[in-house]
């Protein structure tokens, strides 16, 4: 017989916590950053098409589709914020947002 989960309920298994407290305090903030997750995945869908309408104005008008400078700042403004990963985050949303280059 095996002696895992003695002295624990699924929910401290399923958390890794020690205790019914933590794994109830570890369930909640779980469900906070799930439901943070949907709402960041909306704003990133959000942004695409805000930028896709960009980039077809910008070709419209003869342009180019992707503004360097504008990535630029954008790329800083990331890293101002969130530090060396905010860049990272930042190339991943301006990827997202232009499509293929």
């Amino acid at each position: 017989m095996s002696s895992i989960g003695i002295g624990t309920t699924d929910t401290t298994t399923a958390t890794g916590a020690r205790t019914d407290e933590a794994a109830a305090l570890i369930g909640g903030a779980r469900e906070r950053i799930d439901a943070l997750d949907d709402r960041i995945i909306g704003l990133v869908q959000e942004r695409m098409a805000v930028s896709a309408v960009i980039q077809e104005a910008r070709i419209t008008s003869g342009g180019r589709r992707v503004n360097l400078s504008r990535e630029t700042a954008v790329l800083g403004h990331y890293r101002d914020a969130l530090g060396k990963p905010g860049t990272a985050l930042a190339m991943t949303l301006l990827e997202l947002c232009r499509g293929r280059v």
